[in-house]
């Protein structure tokens, strides 16, 4: 039986909209999907996704777009634009670790990662309205996925 699939809401719960990716993470566990919190940081979530068959990553983005826009990139066939996961305190983040756990053949036969706009990333707790918005469609489109 294939194992269930994984999914990782990278961010920091008190940096408000940061926090996208492990609101996702509860809303999904809460459906009974296996799920993690993590901080970003690259080794660690190289272990992480090591023996998933399938992991799923949520994480906010900051390119200057439109608070709320949702990007998807299947990173299993592709490298991740760098940018756009820059603002975080790692020198070796998301980006990065699929790049590398490319070249040491530790990607999962399947790894998605979904980015979300923010709007706020002052210290407090909560996301924006246009994020939360985003975070409730990740939420679905990642259970629709895993449910195929």
């Amino acid at each position: 039986m294939p194992e269930t699939p994984l999914v990782i809401g990278i961010g920091n719960r008190y940096r408000r909209d940061d926090g996208v990716g492990p609101w996702v993470a509860d809303r999904l566990g809460s459906r009974g999907l296996r799920v993690v919190e993590a901080s970003g940081e690259g080794a660690g979530l190289i272990d992480l996704w090591r023996e998933a068959d399938a992991a799923f990553v949520v994480d906010a983005m900051r390119s200057a777009g439109t608070p709320g826009t949702v990007r998807r990139f299947d990173a299993r066939h592709g490298g991740i634009p760098e940018r756009l996961f820059a603002y975080s305190s790692h020198l070796f983040g998301l980006a990065e670790a699929i790049s590398l756990a490319r070249e040491l053949d530790r990607l999962p036969r399947c790894l998605v990662v979904y980015g979300i706009e923010g709007a706020d990333f002052a210290a407090g707790e909560g996301l924006s309205p246009a994020v939360r918005a985003a975070a409730e469609q990740v939420a679905k489109r990642v259970a629709d996925e895993i449910a195929m």
